[in-house]
C-alpha cells in the first residue's frame, strides 16, 4: 500500500529517506554481500529506481525496506553475471528469498541496523586517519563526495581518489565487518570516537576559509553521535562525547556577529545559547562521569558543563576548571590540553601564571603549527602591558590562522597594541 505524493514532495521525501536510512542500507548490503563498492553502488542505483517509481506509484509505506529489497536485488543481478562468484550467489540468493518472504513488520524497524559495525570498519585501525572521517561522513552521516571534499578542504576529484583507496584498503587489507567483542571494545572504540569529533571540530572551528564555523557538519558529528549513543548506550565515554559536542554547539549562535566577526567567549550574549541543549549535554555529562574513572570526553564535557553554566566568564568556576583539566592533562598528555590548562590557570592565578606555563611549552612540535599558541601568547603578553611582544606573537598568529573572522579579530588586536 502506497501514500500518494506530487513529484516535487516524492523527490523531497526521497532525499530526506536517504539521508535518513542511507547508513543502515550500506550497513546491512555490507553484511549481507561483504563488499563495501558493490554496497554502495547498488544503494544508489536503488535510489535512482526510487526516484523513477514513487512519483506515479507513491512514496512506499516502510521506504527503507523498499530501497533495501530493490538494492540487495541489484547486487545480487550483479553478482548473477559474475561467473567467479557464482557458488557465492547460491548462498546469498537463498538468503535473499527468505528475506524476501519474512512477514512484515510495523515500520521499518525489522530492517538490521548494522550501522554499528559499519562504525568500526570506517575507522578501522589499519585505516589513515584522515580517511577514517572520510569515510565516516561518506558512508554513516550520508554526504555526497563533494559534501566531503568540502569538509576536508579538498578537491572532489582528490576526495573521490581518497575513497576509493580506502574502500580498497578495506576489501584488500579483509578488514572484518563486525563489532569487537568485548576485550576488543575498549581498545577499538577511541578511534571511532575520534572519528566523529574530528568532525565536530572541524565544524566547531573551521580550519579554513570565510567563515569561522560548520554548522552543517558539526551538526552531522553530533547526528552520528546520537546514532552512537543509541547503539552503545552503556558506554560512558560515547555519552561523554555527545555530551561535550551538544555544551560546545550550544554556543554557536552567539560566537559570530551578524556580519560573521568572531565573538569570544567574554564577550558572547549568553541569552542566545541554546539552554534545552545545555540541558541535554549537562545529563550526559552526569552519565559519563558516573562509575569508574571518567574517560577524556567525559572530562571534557564537564569543563564544556561548567562553561555553560556560569552567568559570565569572571563567574566561571576556574579552580574546577583547572582541576579538570589536570584529569584530563593525565588521561590525554597532549600539548594541546597543556595549552588550555594555561589558559585556564591564567584566568584562575593572573596572566604571568599563565604566561609561565605557555613559555615551557615553546618547543612542543605540535604547537609550531597550531595559531592558538601565538595568539594565546599575545592575549596574556597584552594583559600584562607588553606591547612589542605581544605584537610580534599576534603577527606569528597571523602567519598561521585558517579563517577570515579570525584573522580579522587578530588584526584588530594587532592593531590595539600597536598603538598603545
Amino acid at each position: 500500500m502506497t501514500v500518494p505524493a506530487e513529484g516535487a514532495a516524492v523527490g523531497s521525501s526521497v532525499e530526506a529517506v536517504f539521508r535518513e536510512e542511507r547508513g543502515r542500507l550500506l550497513a546491512s548490503l555490507v553484511r549481507r554481500f561483504g563488499d563495501l563498492e558493490l554496497a554502495e553502488e547498488v544503494t544508489s542505483e536503488a535510489i535512482e529506481a526510487a526516484l523513477t517509481h514513487w512519483p506515479t506509484d507513491g512514496v512506499p509505506r516502510r521506504p527503507g525496506a523498499w530501497l533495501l529489497t530493490t538494492a540487495r536485488r541489484r547486487a545480487v543481478d550483479r553478482l548473477r553475471r559474475d561467473r567467479v562468484l557464482a557458488t557465492r550467489l547460491a548462498v546469498l540468493q537463498a538468503e535473499a528469498e527468505r528475506a524476501d518472504h519474512a512477514p512484515p513488520a510495523d515500520g521499518d524497524r525489522d530492517l538490521p541496523d548494522d550501522r554499528l559495525a559499519l562504525f568500526f570498519t570506517c575507522a578501522h585501525p589499519a585505516l589513515a586517519p584522515q580517511d577514517r572521517g572520510a569515510l565516516t561522513l561518506r558512508f554513516l552521516a550520508g554526504l555526497t563526495t563533494t559534501e566531503v571534499a568540502r569538509a576536508f578542504l579538498v578537491p572532489p576529484a582528490t576526495m573521490a581518489q581518497r575513497l576509493v583507496r580506502a574502500k580498497r584498503k578495506i576489501r584488500d587489507a579483509r578488514i572484518p565487518f563486525r563489532v569487537p567483542g568485548p576485550d576488543e571494545l575498549p581498545g577499538r572504540l577511541p578511534t571511532v570516537l575520534q572519528a566523529v569529533y574530528s568532525v565536530f571540530t572541524e565544524g566547531y572551528a573551521a580550519s579554513s576559509g570565510p567563515d569561522l564555523q560548520r554548522i552543517d557538519l558539526a551538526e552531522e558529528a553530533i547526528r552520528l553521535g546520537r546514532i552512537l549513543r543509541r547503539l552503545l548506550p552503556a558506554e560512558r565515554e560515547v555519552a561523554g562525547l555527545l555530551g561535550l559536542m551538544l555544551l560546545v554547539h550550544a554556543r554557536r549562535d552567539a560566537r559570530t556577529g551578524p556580519d560573521g566577526a568572531m565573538i569570544l567567549l567574554d564577550d558572547q550574549d549568553r541569552g542566545r545559547w541554546d539552554r534545552p541543549m545545555i540541558e541535554e549535554g549537562r545529563g550526559l555529562v552526569v552519565v559519563s562521569l558516573t562509575g569508574r574513572a571518567p574517560g577524556p570526553y567525559g572530562v571534557q564535557a564537564a569543563i564544556a558543563a561548567l562553561h555553560d553554566e556560569a552567568a559570565d566568564v569572571a563567574s566561571t568556576d576556574w579552580p574546577q576548571v583547572v582541576a579538570l583539566y589536570d584529569v584530563l592533562l593525565g588521561l590525554v598528555p597532549s600539548p594541546i590540553v597543556a595549552l588550555n590548562r594555561a589558559a585556564a590557570v591564567a584566568m584562575r592565578d593572573g596572566p604571568a601564571a599563565g604566561l609561565a606555563l605557555l613559555d615551557e611549552l615553546a618547543d612542543e612540535p605540535r604547537l609550531r603549527g597550531h595559531h592558538p599558541y601565538p595568539a594565546a601568547r599575545a592575549d596574556l603578553l597584552r594583559r600584562l602591558g607588553r606591547y612589542d611582544e605581544a605584537a610580534a606573537a599576534y603577527r606569528s598568529a597571523l602567519t598561521l590562522v585558517g579563517t577570515e573572522p579570525e584573522r580579522a579579530y587578530l588584526l584588530s588586536q594587532l592593531r590595539a597594541v600597536t598603538t598603545e
